[in-house]
């Protein structure tokens, strides 16, 4: 599969950092080489248990590669989609995908976070959280307002439990 790397552009939809790219990257080669070797195998017991009609092993490996093929099937498409972020190019002015951004909470007073702000596909599971910092989707309301502001700017979010207003402290690689 071909990657397309290009310098970040305002307002991307489909921005995914390197490595989201890799991490998904090696979860679909994974997928397809050892998980459907796994399941095989598993067909391939759940047949030798006799009748195929009321065999819930069999039924429980078809299902198994029905979930299988779906998410390969997902991650295909994801990744033929995608603008990988240079990381050499991004622009550390403005708030975007691939940089990590500090805010402070202007509603609690003192109170600041960091994020890494990420494309929205690369969250799932433990990649939720990398090395302490938390990572948003830049469609998520707070990736939304942040996106393209620059340090000093004040956004308010519409959360779902009201609003905050966030003042942008820092954005670096």
């Amino acid at each position: 599969m071909k990657v397309k790397v290009l310098a970040p552009r305002k307002n991307e939809q489909n921005q995914m950092t390197r490595s989201g790219y890799e991490r998904l990257s090696g979860e679909l080669t994974h997928l397809r080489t050892v998980r459907r070797q796994e399941v095989a195998k598993q067909l391939e017991e759940a047949r030798a248990f006799g009748d195929l009609s009321e065999n819930a092993e069999y039924a429980a490996a078809k299902e198994e590669q029905a979930k299988l093929e779906d998410r390969i099937a997902d991650l295909e498409s994801i990744l033929s989609k995608v603008t990988v972020i240079d990381d050499e190019k991004l622009d550390t002015t403005r708030a975007g995908v691939g940089l990590r951004i500090t805010l402070e909470d202007l509603d609690r007073e003192g109170k600041t976070y960091t994020y890494d702000l990420v494309g929205s596909e690369e969250l799932s599971g433990a990649a939720f959280s990398a090395g302490g910092i938390q990572r948003i989707s830049q469609k998520s309301p707070v990736g939304q307002a942040i996106s393209g502001h620059v340090v000093g700017d004040e956004v308010v979010v519409k959360i779902p439990r009201g609003t905050r207003k966030l003042k942008i402290l820092a954005i670096e690689k």
